[in-house]
């Protein structure tokens, strides 16, 4: 029977107590953002420091969101986005992930080392956005924010890890029963790395969620701004006259300061949602990713 003595126990009281200060570091920004955007805009206006409730709960912040017709355009834009982009990106990165792995392929170091030269150099902003306006024609499409980013380096080496930890004996004997490159890919490495993919999958649809930039490079009608792009503009330029119509001008001002935290929460709740449902599939994806069997 295993002893703890006091030294070992007033070291792990030490470390509960330092885990906990450092998790409430961690959560309360995002509870104070959840309280302001609850909060009468009049009490927080006159409120000074720190907040562990909502002042006096109110829901006008976000009524007035939601009659933004800017911030649902936003959202159609970021879904339409998603639903088309990460059919794509995963696509795109079973191919090249599915060629990196197999065995015997010519010239695989030279490829390999191309593909990971791109994981620390770009061509820079300015090509690239010749390439997209240009090239493409891709400019005020939002295909532009989808086919130049349309496979991550650092996910098709994920896949590709998971891909080679496959038995080499399963493609072996598909191949004796007449199966192609598309068959072997697609009913059996794609089944054996479904965790996987849900990580990629939770991995893409973030980086759509919050991706910004390359919409305001590439997309000057507001009709095609993404929710991250008018979530932007509310906080950095502080603009959030639409959805205020209603509202005195006296109270514009104490309104338009919940307002901001109140889109912080519509914008991050539908992602953080996201969560639960992949959650089973994130370690066992991640770590089947990562190290090769």
């Amino acid at each position: 029977m295993h002893i703890e003595t006091r030294g070992v126990k007033i070291f792990k009281w030490f470390n509960y107590v330092i885990l906990s200060l450092i998790s409430l570091a961690c959560l309360y920004p995002m509870l104070y953002v959840v309280f302001v955007a609850f909060s009468s805009p009049n009490q927080f206006m006159a409120h000074s420091g720190a907040l562990w409730l909502p002042l006096g709960f109110s829901l006008s912040s976000f009524q007035a969101v939601f009659n933004n017709p800017n911030v649902w355009s936003g959202y159609r834009n970021t879904l339409w986005i998603l639903a088309v982009g990460i059919p794509i990106n995963i696509f795109m990165t079973l191919l090249g992930a599915y060629f990196l792995s197999r065995r015997g392929v010519l010239f695989w170091r030279p490829i390999m080392l191309l593909i990971l030269f791109t994981m620390y150099f770009s061509g820079g902003m300015i090509p690239g956005y010749l390439l997209v306006a240009r090239t493409l024609g891709l400019l005020n499409s939002r295909w532009a924010v989808i086919l130049p980013g349309a496979i991550s380096t650092f996910n098709m080496i994920i896949l590709r890890t998971a891909m080679s930890s496959v038995p080499p004996s399963l493609e072996e004997s598909a191949k004796i029963d007449g199966a192609n490159h598309f068959i072997i890919l697609f009913r059996i490495m794609l089944p054996l790395v479904m965790p996987t993919i849900a990580v990629l999958i939770l991995f893409y649809g973030i980086n759509h969620w919050n991706s910004w930039f390359g919409a305001m490079l590439y997309l000057h009608r507001r009709e095609l701004f993404p929710l991250q792009l008018i979530l932007r503009e509310i906080l950095v330029a502080n603009d959030v006259g639409m959805g205020l119509e209603g509202v005195d001008l006296g109270d514009r001002e104490m309104i338009a300061q919940t307002i901001q935290y109140a889109v912080i929460v519509v914008a991050t709740v539908p992602i953080l949602a996201l969560y639960p449902f992949l959650q089973r599939f994130f370690v066992k994806g991640v770590m089947v990713g990562a190290v090769k069997g």
